[in-house]
């Protein structure tokens, strides 16, 4: 029987990940009080909050293997508490200081991420990875949400330091709880959800008794072509989530105060939309067919947005919500098909490399864009950007992972035993 457990370590694990979205992702929505408060032009402000991410791209890795070796609540504790004291920092500090803190926050709080995706694949089969990576994805959302409706407001009244501090303190209390109560998943090898078939199949052993003996799934093009076709979703996904305050109160006129509630509530729909594309994926016989509907509805909003832009049609702004949700409500899906591939051992370092590769992307785009914005206009940038999910629908065109027969690499089968791989058929 599965262990009930689960449930209670994904929301743990969804809750840390969330207070650290905050301000991984939440500071584009200090956009508006950064310009007041330093006189930088666009392009070095999308530097600034695209800081978190570089730091993100740089310690993901490392985080992904401790998490793999000593567990999912040290890492998300330490982390945490870590990031939250180079926030308060960045809050205090000025010039190239403030950069370098906001990227060394990144650094630490990407722990969460790495961590976060192991409680998924410790804890829950295959077949359910779909909704329990949805659910886990929401955390990103719900963090981008809570960031628009509060920041600004913040920032408004006590400006960026103001912000920066509450971030800061979330973060820092997230990650005590977590420590105290966050339950590891057991490790491979312990007839545990860890194990490469399900939890509802104990005792089967990992492909050996540890990382060392399991393939790495990164000899096949699989994971590669995921993880591309994930970083083309994300630029899309910044190139608006990362300007959408900016645009409605610069361009269209908006206040501050109505910008952020009306995107925080873009957000709760893209929560839920994350959820029901991880339940359909479980549902689906193959796993990436839905990233692929999705990444070309992800274009088909973009193109709309563009051209309702590009003709000062009333109907941009309420287009540009719907881009919101459209081009974040892929993550549990290629989460998944990560987990699906990988094997138990490496689910720690493929779920980090999973979102190396995605902030990558998510630390490039917010100043190539302001560029792009700068010398171009809102809607030839929007336009711009629905060419990237089109490519990830190219990327990912007849690949096939099954979302209920794992497609780990074989040893772990040939390892395991006859048990395991009869476990895993349909």
């Amino acid at each position: 029987m599965a262990d009930s457990r689960r449930w209670v370590m994904l929301g743990i694990g969804t809750a840390a990940q969330t207070a650290g979205t905050l301000y991984l992702y939440g500071l584009p929505f200090l956009l508006p009080a950064l310009r007041r408060a330093t006189g930088l032009p666009l392009w070095e402000l999308g530097l600034l909050v695209a800081c978190p991410s570089l730091g993100m791209v740089l310690a993901l890795i490392g985080w992904g293997v401790v998490a793999d070796r000593r567990g999912e609540r040290l890492v998300i504790g330490l982390g945490l508490t870590v990031g939250a004291a180079f926030l308060a920092g960045a809050a205090l500090a000025a010039g190239p200081a403030l950069f370098g803190l906001l990227a060394l926050a990144g650094a630490a709080g990407s722990a969460v991420y790495a961590a976060s995706g192991r409680v998924v694949t410790g804890w829950f089969a295959p077949g359910e990875r779909g909704l329990a990576m949805g659910i886990r994805q929401t955390s990103q959302p719900l963090g981008v949400a809570a960031a628009s409706a509060v920041l600004p407001v913040l920032a408004d009244s006590g400006g960026p330091r103001l912000a920066l501090l509450v971030a800061a303190a979330v973060s820092a209390l997230t990650g005590i709880v977590a420590a105290l109560l966050l339950v590891d998943a057991p490790r491979p090898g312990t007839g545990s959800p860890d194990s490469p078939t399900s939890p509802a199949t104990p005792g089967v052993p990992d492909a050996g008794t540890g990382a060392a003996r399991a393939r790495s799934p990164y000899r096949s093009p699989t994971l590669w072509r995921v993880h591309g076709a994930s970083a083309l979703l994300v630029v899309a996904q910044f190139a608006v989530g990362a300007y959408a305050l900016d645009y409605l109160v610069t361009e269209r006129g908006w206040p501050v105060r109505t910008a952020g509630p009306l995107i925080a509530g873009a957000q709760l729909v893209a929560a839920a939309a994350r959820v029901l594309a991880g339940h359909w994926s479980d549902r689906s016989a193959q796993r990436l067919r839905p990233l692929r509907v999705v990444a070309a509805g992800t274009a088909a909003a973009l193109g709309a947005l563009a051209l309702a832009e590009a003709l000062h049609a009333p109907p941009a702004a309420p287009l540009l919500l719907v881009a919101l949700v459209a081009t974040v409500s892929w993550h549990g899906v290629a989460y998944a098909a990560v987990a699906d591939v990988a094997p138990a051992s490496w689910a720690g370092r493929a779920t980090s490399t999973q979102t190396v590769v995605q902030n990558v992307a998510a630390t490039a785009t917010p100043p190539l864009f302001g560029l792009a914005v700068a010398g171009l206009g809102f809607g030839p940038g929007f336009a711009v950007a629905a060419l990237f999910p089109l490519a990830a629908v190219a990327v990912l065109h007849g690949l096939t992972v099954g979302a209920h027969l794992s497609t780990r690499p074989p040893d772990a089968d040939a390892l395991a035993g006859p048990e395991a791989a009869g476990a895993r058929e349909p």
